[in-house]
């Protein structure tokens, strides 16, 4: 995957916002105001996306390709560097970014559980599970 082909992915998911808040070469991407994905072009093939805290670490052990993400807050966000991924962990990393947001930081309760529901009758899924 390409930053393009993430940029296609991500604006698949239900109620997804995309913008430029600071100048043309971030993106940011959001469900309900809140951030789940950033892409800055000059950074070459990475994308930021958030992540529970235990999983982050986790990852970063797995994949020599997931680092904490360049200026943001390193426990709940990591850099996927594309190159270095399979395709199908990039997607799930994208849909558990997605997911984390809604289910933490998405309020109120009924906004939240809205999208949930819209989500799950789109047959979209969060498969990252988390750490046992």
């Amino acid at each position: 995957m390409d930053l393009m082909d993430c940029r296609d992915y991500i604006l698949t998911l239900p109620m997804v916002e995309e913008c430029q808040p600071f100048d043309e070469d971030i993106v940011v991407y959001r469900i309900s105001g809140k951030w789940f994905a950033t892409i800055s072009f000059s950074r070459g093939d990475t994308i930021a996306v958030k992540c529970n805290p235990d999983r982050a670490v986790l990852l970063r052990d797995e994949f020599p390709a997931i680092t904490p993400a360049w200026h943001f807050n390193k426990r709940h966000w990591n850099d996927l560097h594309l190159s270095g991924l399979p395709d199908d962990v990039i997607r799930r990393e994208i849909r558990h970014s997605y997911f984390t947001v809604i289910r933490n930081n998405v309020s109120p309760k009924a906004l939240r559980e809205e999208l949930l529901s819209l989500t799950a009758a789109s047959g979209i899924e969060d498969t990252a599970g988390l750490p046992e």
